[in-house]
């Protein structure tokens, strides 16, 4: 998923910048790539976000997309975890 999220930034955010957040909280990973981007132009092929959609509900996780209400985009994905893994 962080691939597919920074090759859409690069593609598609005409910016320079991102944040890619991951942490570990209760039994799930949680991952998060954010821009502040303007958004380029879009060709309006390929499936990216339908893609990791997918990946994520195949894990049973939960999946968002979409335009981050101070400007930019967000992709986040929230795995659960298989009992008895730990992150340290």
């Amino acid at each position: 998923m962080v691939q597919e999220a920074l090759t859409n930034v690069v593609r598609h955010a005409d910016t320079p910048d991102c944040c890619v957040t991951i942490g570990y909280q209760a039994g799930e990973l949680i991952i998060e790539v954010a821009d502040d981007g303007r958004g380029g132009l879009t060709s309006g092929v390929g499936y990216g976000i339908t893609g990791m959609r997918e990946r994520v509900s195949l894990l049973r996780g939960q999946f968002t997309a979409g335009p981050r209400p101070e400007g930019g985009f967000s992709v986040a994905a929230r795995l659960p975890l298989s009992e008895g893994v730990h992150i340290s």
